[in-house]
């Protein structure tokens, strides 16, 4: 009869991960099922709930798979000081000069930064800078004066990398709107009140589900310097189309988009219209689709401010556990439109 006690000492030799610790008498030890070092013979086994039942039996922590997270938590916080002197300093700190901060050599600082980042400290750099550009952009900098405040040697540098740095060209993100004209339509939809607005290029907003005059101050505050107008009768068909999406969303909602972000956004915006109706991914598995698998919070973050629900399915993202996570627009409308998308 197979006991519970097999089942565990079997993850133990395939090294698979388990909610469990095992114990090695002979050395004193205890370590996750999945530790690297060699499989103890069975004999000297014990196995362990968790880490206070295996240190009040008298074991310490392998220093290899470090079941007490001790070595995590200190390169979290290592990585998390280099991280704050890269955010305080306007130029990009050397490499040598975090590493030595950190106590570490090069190599190995270097290792620790890209496991907990997903990015090289220039890198993470780059993109201080570049969010300092954006925002400086967005509060109406001049051009000149925000490339220089946010430490660019010269403006041919952000030129020549508009796209990967802002996704668009600094003048049109200065811009916040100045010149367009948006217009849009109000509705009542399934989900609540319904707020549509567009650009001469396509939808650039969709919300729903709160009052009107807090739909109309989101929409505002991406395009403060827009001449917004009321056009309910040119956008019908967009809203009709919107609409029929919320009560059978069978098939993807096609509508004309114009779409505004960093870079990175605009990659998490196309890699979540690429998810199928009816299926769903987790952040981390759409951290991989955007060619980052360790920039999960900067794709949640990527859909947590994504401007055109439903034309780009965020709701179709989940938690690494399988649950809903949060939605913008409620738990319970994420759970409608993925029970409709299935349905369908």
């Amino acid at each position: 009869m197979t006991t519970l006690d097999d089942l565990r000492w079997d993850l133990v030799v395939r090294r698979q991960p388990a909610d469990f610790l095992y114990g090695v008498a002979t050395m004193g030890i205890y370590c996750k099922p999945g530790c690297p070092s060699r499989p103890p013979k069975r004999q000297n086994v014990r196995f362990f709930a968790d880490r206070p039942e295996a240190e009040s039996a008298g074991f310490r922590a392998c220093k290899r798979c470090d079941p007490a997270g001790l070595r995590a938590d200190l390169a979290r916080e290592v990585v998390a000081d280099a991280c704050a002197r890269i955010e305080a300093q306007e130029s990009i700190p050397p490499l040598d000069d975090l590493a030595a901060r950190a106590g570490y050599s090069r190599f190995h600082f270097l290792r620790l930064f890209r496991e907990h980042t997903g990015l090289t400290p220039r890198a993470y750099a780059e993109g201080v800078r570049a969010r300092r550009l954006q925002a400086a952009l967005a509060g109406g900098a001049r051009v000149a004066d925000a490339i220089a405040d946010s430490g660019y040697g010269s403006e041919s540098r952000v030129y020549e990398d508009t796209g990967k740095l802002l996704g668009m060209t600094p003048g049109t993100l200065r811009r916040g709107g100045a010149g367009e004209t948006i217009r849009t339509a109000l509705a009542d939809s399934p989900f609540g009140r319904l707020l549509v607005a567009a650009t001469a290029s396509g939808v650039c907003f969709i919300g729903f589900a709160e009052p009107d005059d807090a739909l109309a101050a989101d929409l505002r505050k991406r395009f403060p310097a827009a001449t917004i107008v009321a056009d309910d009768a040119g956008l019908t068909d967009t809203v009709r189309a919107i609409i029929a999406f919320m009560q059978e969303p069978r098939a993807a909602l096609d509508l004309p988009l114009d779409l505004r972000g960093t870079a990175f956004q605009l990659r998490v915006w196309e890699a979540l219209r690429r998810i199928p109706a009816g299926e769903t991914r987790s952040y981390a598995e759409l951290a991989r689709m955007v060619g980052n698998p360790a920039a999960v919070r900067a794709v949640a973050r990527s859909c947590a401010t994504n401007p055109t629900a439903l034309a780009v399915p965020c709701h179709r993202v989940i938690g690494s556990d399988g649950g809903l996570t949060g939605y913008r627009w409620g738990v319970a409308r994420k759970q409608a439109l993925l029970a409709r998308e299935r349905a369908g």
